[in-house]
Order: C-alpha cells, then structure tokens, then sequence
C-alpha cells in the first residue's frame, strides 16, 4: 500500500477516440485486480459512462479528472483522496491524447492531466492492417510534447501473435506493451450517447472478465506495473477543499438523488462534497419507487429517461410525490436527463409521446442526431438553488433532446457561455426552489454551488418542510 504522493500510476490514453482505450483500461484494471492489487480507477474529461466500468472491473468507485471544469487543484485534491491506499493508479483518457477544450491548446486534456499528475502515458492504437507505421505514430507522439512521458503503447485489433511481433519489432523507439486481438463476442454495446452504463444486466461479470483475461494474456503487465512504480512523488493540492471534508456524524439535510436505469449521470466529486458540507444521501427511484423518501431536497441526474419513459409515466404516485415536493417548496435541482423527466412529456423519436411530471411547460423532444456538446460557462442572473446571482461555474452539455415549445413562465437564470463555437444563450429553468437544465455542472469549478443546494435543504428542513 502507498501513500497518494507515491502511487504507482499510468495513464491510457490513445490515438483517438474508438481505438479502444476503454477496453484495453478495463483489461487491464482487471487483470491487476485478479493478481490481488487495489486499483483506483478515473477517467480523464466528462465522461459518465465509462466510470460505470471501471468500477465493475476495479470494484471501487471510479473519479472523473476533468482539467477545464475542475482545474489543476481540484484534480489533484480527488486523485490524492481517491488514490490513497490502493496499490496503482489506472487513469483512462479521453478521445486523442492530446484532445480537449480547444484545437489549440491542452487544456482540459489527457495530456495535460497526465503533466499535472506526473504520469506516465501508455498509448492505445488500433493497429489493424498496420505494421511498420506504428513507429511513425509512436514517434509523433512521443516528441509533439516531450513534457509528455510516453511509456510505451497497446495495438489494439491486432491480428495474431505474428502481427504483435512485427509492430514491436517496427517500434524500437517506444516499446509494444503487448496488444488485443478483436473479440466481439465481448464487445461492449453502445447507444447514442456512447457505451451503455456497465449494470450486471447490460454488462455480464464474464464479459469484463474475458477482457481481463485477454490482458493477462497479450499484456506485459509486470513492465506496466514497473512503469507506473517509476513515477515521480506527487506534489498534494496546495490547498486542500474544505467542502470534501468527511461529514458530520449527525447530518445537516437529507438530500434524495434519483438513481436507476433513466438516472445515473452523476460526478462522484459533486456527490461528495454534499456528503461534505453536511448532507445525507438518499437513493431513490424514479422507475421503480411509489414514493419519495423523507428528504429535504432532491436531486435528478441525467441519464436515459427516453429508454424507459413509458415506465417512468406510468409510475404517477411517483411523479404525483414529486410534484407535491415541489408545491411545497422542496428544493430540486435537475440536469439534463432530469429535466426531460421534469417536462409535460418526453417524446421518442417514433413519435410517441409519454407524460411526465408536467412542472416546466414543454415537451423534451427526442432526436436522431446530437443537439448540443461541448463546456459550458455559466453565470447565473438572479438567486436559485444554488445561491444568489452572480453564481460563475463550468460544465458540459451532451443530449440529443430539445424542449418544445420554449418553455413559457417560468424564469430562465443562466446565461451560458460556449467554450467553442456558438454564442451565449439563456437557460437555468427556475421556479421558486426548482432548477432545472440541460448542463451538466462540475461544482469544483466553484464549490459555492454545492454549498448553496445544500444550504437551500437545510433552510427548508429548518422551515418544517
């Protein structure tokens, strides 16, 4: 067991998003944990769908380490906490190594992750019919930053152990960590936001570890486990989040999030530092549930409303308890998922229309192609929820949904701010101590928003509910 400042840790990234860095991270997060090693898990940027496997195949919580919404502080706090005590560090990447939040920069990239954490990089390449230019690849990115410590790579799809043998005997300036043939009787399904979330039903125990298995198999994990030992000491965060503090023993509010097949698009971090600033929490369902647990305030997170939308309408005591929250003040914040849960109705796109809680004055209507993506910057423009106006946090928007018509009477307090492409818009649907909107926040942009939600339970709580 180390300390957080000594952890063994890598970083797999890849050459793009597809070559297969998720599933060469489960292999491997997998592989380790058979030889009986404690694996703390993350995964770089705003993904919440591969976390879901990592945990499966780590059986720990699994962190997101996101350098533009966090910053660099932040990341290092949630790495030295959720680190400490396990035996290596498995940080996944995300898209390109060197891909972010501008065509220009790192920032908000798996490179610039790795600089802060001081991790060595293995790098995932889909190398079916390729041989010699692998070297090319290896040396393009080992020098587009040499800040960068590229380790060695993983050829993913190769097409036997002779192929494996050629792509190591071409890179002989960065070493073939081994390899992964295809194997799509393990596949993992995807859907339109990506992969599905890694549950016992959609993902089968044997199906992550026949990837663990493969990686034992066509990896060199003791170099890996080498390389991610040779890692320099890790500085700590300079000023340590009072917010993640361990909470009280006797809680301040109980918040309920929604958590079940159409909600679990959630940051472990903003989860977190609610338990931190004093807040118990419940879960609860909105599918399967007839009522509310006894909390203070409630919380929807994104997810895959539209999947079981006829589930979801169908369950009215749920929604009736929910809307009765609500009328009574009850404090409820939503993102994305939980807003469409929130509209008159989520339509599919075969056009069939389902009922929902009906307390913002529109339809979320589905569509077959992405409607919005990409960091957000938020300032709110009058009081909510999360505390008064003026309120500036970062997230990320993901969803293939609109809401028809434009939502009317009910205020809208954000202004929302790309940060690549498009002008400011006007979102944040609030009434009274709902809100509700399409973006995803990162509250260790600004941990006042956290502490503000909180804030608004304990003041409902204290008011007799």
């Amino acid at each position: 067991m180390s300390t957080a400042a000594e952890i063994p840790r890598i970083v797999i990234s890849a050459t793009g998003s597809g070559a297969g860095k998720t599933t060469a991270s489960i292999g491997v997060i997998g592989a380790l944990r058979a030889r009986g090693m404690r694996v703390a898990a993350f995964k770089c940027g705003p993904d919440y769908l591969d976390p879901t496997y990592h945990r499966r195949a780590s059986g720990t919580v699994s962190h997101s380490l996101d350098g533009w919404m966090m910053g660099r502080e932040a990341v290092l706090a949630t790495f030295t906490r959720a680190a400490r005590g396990a035996d290596i560090a498995v940080i996944e990447g995300m898209m390109g190594l060197f891909d972010g939040a501008a065509p220009t920069s790192e920032e908000g990239s798996t490179a610039e992750i790795a600089k802060w954490l001081g991790a060595p990089v293995i790098l995932v390449t889909d190398a079916s019919g390729m041989a010699r230019t692998v070297a090319a690849i290896a040396h393009g990115f080992a020098h587009f930053d040499e800040a960068v410590s590229l380790a060695g790579l993983i050829c993913n799809r190769v097409g036997s152990r002779g192929h494996l043998d050629l792509l190591r005997a071409a890179s002989r300036e960065t070493p073939i960590l081994g390899g992964l043939p295809e194997y799509p009787a393990a596949a993992f399904p995807e859907r339109h936001l990506g992969l599905f979330s890694a549950d016992q039903q959609t993902v089968p125990d044997a199906q992550i570890a026949a990837w663990a298995r493969l990686a034992a198999e066509w990896i060199d994990l003791d170099v890996i486990v080498a390389i991610a030992r040779a890692a320099p000491p890790l500085a700590a965060a300079s000023a340590p989040d009072a917010s993640m503090d361990a909470p009280a023993d006797r809680p301040r509010c109980r918040i309920g999030v929604a958590l079940d097949d159409a909600f679990h698009f959630y940051y472990e971090d903003n989860l977190r530092r609610l338990e931190g600033l004093g807040a118990e929490i419940v879960h609860f369902s909105p599918a399967h549930d007839r009522e509310l647990p006894a909390v203070d305030g409630l919380i929807f997170g994104g997810g895959y409303p539209e999947a079981i939308a006829n589930q979801l309408s169908s369950n009215r005591t749920m929604i009736d308890a929910v809307r009765a929250f609500v009328a009574r003040d009850g404090p409820l914040y939503a993102e994305c998922g939980g807003l469409m849960y929130l509209t008159r109705a989520i339509r599919t796109l075969d056009g069939a229309a389902f009922p929902m809680a009906g307390l913002i004055a529109a339809e979320a209507v589905m569509h077959d192609r992405l409607q919005a993506i990409g960091y957000v910057e938020v300032a709110t423009t009058a009081p909510s929820p999360l505390g008064a106006a003026g309120l500036r946090f970062r997230g990320h928007q993901f969803r293939y949904s609109t809401l028809a018509p434009s939502p009317a009477g009910v205020a809208r307090v954000y202004a929302v701010r790309p940060r690549w492409g498009g002008g400011e818009f006007t979102e944040g649907y609030c009434a009274g101590n709902l809100l509700a909107s399409y973006v995803h926040a990162h509250w260790a942009s600004n941990p006042a928003a956290a502490a503000g939600l909180v804030e608004a339970c304990v003041n409902w709580r204290t008011r007799g509910r």
